[in-house]
């Protein structure tokens, strides 16, 4: 059903933006012209092997789209928002995804990306579990404040990335490093909090 919204969004975007060309004067940009392209933008997230929307949708690559944005839309903050998150995640740069994101995003923006939210953590576990010295485990408030996510709902996002936790001497919650049993969640998880936008959450 997400699927099924998303794509339908994407096409309503799709016929929005023809809109705006048809009435285009000069470079003069409509009233959340840039917001909507930045929604279509953001719409392209997700893991490559299975895209929440089709990159073809319009029948080009959304390289080639970027090229017939208008300039004004293109260098808007809205724009530079939306290319950054893409950015971000495409190259696994989860701290720069998560501080933009809690930094910038409108509720619509954070709407479009919250599917994504759980994925770009579940890519930081992997690099702190994989590339973290053994002896040494990471302590989860630490995690918890680069993955804006509480403490106690980290645990259990740990757990369901197949992590175990457990207890210092000082009696703080610790992630050990190097554990054989990560794995990708595969959907289905549970809404977790997003500190820094809680003023978006329901």
């Amino acid at each position: 059903m997400r699927h099924l919204n998303m794509e339908q969004l994407t096409k309503t975007l799709t016929s929005l933006f023809n809109l705006y060309e048809a009435n285009r004067n000069s470079n003069h940009m409509h009233e959340n012209e840039a917001e909507f392209h930045s929604l279509y933008v953001l719409l392209h997230l997700g893991s490559y092997s299975q895209p929440m929307v089709n990159l073809y949708i319009i029948g080009e690559p959304l390289s080639l789209w970027f090229r017939r944005v208008s300039t004004p839309v293109l260098k808007s903050k809205e724009m530079c928002f939306a290319r950054r998150i893409l950015r971000s995640f495409q190259l696994g740069n989860y701290k720069d995804f998560f501080c933009t994101a809690a930094a910038q995003a409108s509720y619509l923006q954070f709407c479009i990306m919250t599917p994504y939210i759980n994925e770009v953590r579940a890519l930081a576990l992997s690099c702190i579990n994989f590339g973290g010295y053994k002896l040494h485990p990471y302590p989860l408030l630490d995690l918890s404040k680069h993955l804006m996510i509480k403490e106690s709902d980290l645990e259990s996002f740990c757990n369901s990335c197949g992590l175990e936790t457990c207890t210092g001497e000082s009696g703080n919650k610790l992630l050990p490093t190097k554990q054989t049993t990560f794995n990708h969640p595969k959907g289905g998880l549970q809404s977790y909090s997003f500190l820094g936008l809680q003023e978006y959450e329901r």
